[in-house]
């Protein structure tokens, strides 16, 4: 076993970035959805699904950011694996309210297309996590 540490100091501040930039594009959705629901006419069975959709991905953040942190600590490349799977469901979600959503806003667009990017750098710092754990 190596003694110097294996484990991706750039990914672990990634992951506590990501955690504060979710919980804003969390509200900042939520706040969204409220006022296009005000504003727009928005169909009753269209405003649940998108709702529902914020809240399952906001559900799968935690363990998504706690799996990737305690593997990169740990330097176990299963729960850094695992992460990295989570994160392919939050990836689909993200380019749900990107695209598929009823309504999609500017802000919509920004805020997706950033937290898209801060998952893609994430899963690149993960997987290189993992080949330096089982190397």
């Amino acid at each position: 076993n190596n003694s110097y540490q294996l484990s991706s100091v750039p990914l672990q501040i990634l992951f506590y970035v990501n955690g504060i930039y979710y919980i804003f594009y969390f509200l900042a959705t939520l706040a969204m959805i409220v006022y296009k629901s005000e504003v727009f006419s928005y169909p009753d069975d269209f405003l649940a699904p998108d709702l529902a959709l914020l809240f399952i991905m906001a559900i799968l953040e935690v363990p998504r950011l706690h799996l990737g942190s305690k593997g990169n600590l740990t330097e176990e490349e299963a729960p850094l694996g695992l992460s990295l799977v989570i994160t392919v469901g939050s990836v689909i979600l993200s380019v749900y309210f990107l695209v598929w959503q009823t309504y999609v806003l500017k802000a919509d667009i920004i805020l997706n297309a950033l937290l898209l990017f801060t998952y893609g750098l994430e899963s690149v710092l993960k997987v290189v996590a993992i080949a330096a754990f089982v190397s």
